[in-house]
């Protein structure tokens, strides 16, 4: 059995435990496989049996299934202090170098009136210096810690930065007059993960004549502004266009999960940070009506039970003539052998899929907008295990017990779903990756663009959730 103390385990604890996990998954999988025949030919197996290869989906929609969950609600704080606050002639000087380097940070200097500054600089103290300071600062704040690019170019986006609340603006500005270091406050607003710093890096490296290249640097640069600065201790990551899941704990990568996204179009994956509540073991799935009525599954069901049954599913047909069909945890489930549950308005998590084939392409933005995850039951017995939902042996019974079965847990681990065509790969090498929704043309358009003034901080694209969605059992 394993045992944890405190806070979660170290990386190293992690790491084995996810080894163990593994071992476990090979066991389960076997025994769910070993169930779905046992149950289809009316008798125990033999308990050593491998796992038999995953059956096809019926339809491609029944490999890709479409859900929904129930929104999360964002908590507010006060507001901050005051926006405009005295300068002197030396805290400002400080100020028009912090600005005319900001180009460092693939910022645009020209953004923070740094010529009316420089005047009103020259002529000494004065409110006019007072209001001009604060104003380029308040910006400076705005676009360091929130992003510069505008809502409105950011496609599909849908995460709620804390950082505003966490970082106030008039208390950063207050902070950096009391101690006069300037450059030092709006450091600190910038991202903590590893890549920040390495795409800074490149950045600098970068000669002037390569402008689109460096065009891409910033915009993937203003990404990472767009999430909160600090990730958190443990979470899970996926870079969509990377079609890769991180296990990461202290921002280094624990494991690695190839994954499999959604397709270009309305069935795009969105952007996301939302946290994994709980592990469903051997779910069920309700078939949307686009497939049950759409594809004809429902009077297929109801007229041949013996196919339906080897199937694992269930017809019910209403007085009105309604038919609604579940399929039943096993095998060959359109959503596996688990999903995380991490409840949020667009239906999407992470789960195993029967079509477990797929993840041998290069390309696999091939779903209705979830994320289809390897090993999906090692990922499961993990997470369980370390939020402290269950035991290895309790995860292990629970998952070959070929019931449904969801485990709440008692620490939950964020889950961050982004978009970066510039990023370090699985391996630690800085790399580019296919713009697969063309996410990148607004967002390198707004860096062309001067910098739009009060904004929006509330994601203004449309929450897409494909109809006849329905959420498993």
């Amino acid at each position: 059995m394993i045992r944890f103390s405190g806070k979660l385990a170290g990386g190293a604890a992690i790491a084995a435990l996810v080894a163990t996990a593994a071992l476990a998954q090979d066991g389960a999988a076997a025994g769910s496989q070993m169930l779905g025949r046992s149950q289809q030919q009316g008798g125990p197996q033999p308990a050593q049996l491998p796992p038999a290869t995953p059956k096809p989906a019926e339809s491609f929609d029944q490999a890709f299934p479409q859900t929904v969950s129930e929104p999360v609600v964002q908590a507010g704080m006060e507001a901050p202090a005051p926006l405009v606050q005295p300068w002197t002639v030396a805290q400002a000087a400080k100020l028009v170098g912090v600005i005319e380097g900001i180009g460092a940070e693939g910022l645009d200097p020209a953004d923070y009136d740094l010529e009316p500054l420089k005047v009103a600089l020259a002529s000494g103290p004065s409110d006019e210096l007072n209001q001009l300071a604060s104003q380029s600062f308040v910006w400076l704040v705005e676009d360091l810690r929130d992003g510069r690019t505008p809502m409105e170019a950011r496609e599909q986006w849908f995460v709620v930065d804390p950082d505003r609340e966490t970082y106030r603006t008039g208390d950063i500005l207050a902070e950096a007059l009391a101690t006069g270091d300037i450059a030092a406050a709006l450091e600190k607003l910038n991202p903590t993960h590893p890549d920040y710093a390495r795409l800074r890096a490149a950045l600098i490296k970068t000669p002037e004549s390569e402008a689109a290249k460096r065009k891409l640097i910033r915009a993937n640069m203003d990404r990472w502004r767009w999430l909160a600065r600090d990730l958190g201790q443990q979470y899970l990551i996926t870079n969509v266009p990377e079609f890769q899941l991180r296990l990461t704990v202290k921002d280094q990568i624990i494991k690695t999960y190839r994954t499999v996204v959604g397709k270009p179009g309305r069935t795009a994956t969105p952007q996301l940070a939302e946290m994994v509540q709980g592990v469903v073991f051997n779910p069920t799935w309700t078939v949307p009506q686009s497939i049950v009525k759409g594809e004809g599954l429902g009077a297929k069901v109801l007229a041949n039970p013996a196919w339906a049954k080897r199937n694992g599913y269930v017809g019910t047909k209403g007085a009105n003539g309604y038919i609604s069909v579940v399929q039943q945890p096993g095998p060959g489930n359109s959503l596996g052998l688990m999903k995380l549950e991490m409840p949020n308005p667009h239906a999407i998590f992470f789960h195993d899929t029967p079509s477990r084939h797929l993840f041998a392409n290069e390309s696999r933005a091939l779903s209705h907008g979830c994320i289809r995850t390897e090993r999906a039951l090692e990922l499961a017995m993990t997470m369980a295990i370390l939020g402290k939902g269950a035991t290895k042996d309790e995860a292990v019974a629970i998952s070959t017990s070929g019931k449904y079965k969801k485990v709440m847990l008692e620490k939950q681990w964020p889950a961050y779903i982004t978009y970066f065509t510039m990023a370090s790969d699985i391996n630690g090498e800085m790399a580019t990756f296919k713009d697969i929704y063309n996410r990148d043309a607004p967002v390198l358009a707004s860096l062309e663009k001067p910098r739009v003034r009060n904004r929006s901080i509330l994601p203004t694209d449309e929450v897409i959730v494909i109809e006849d969605d329905l959420q498993d059992s």
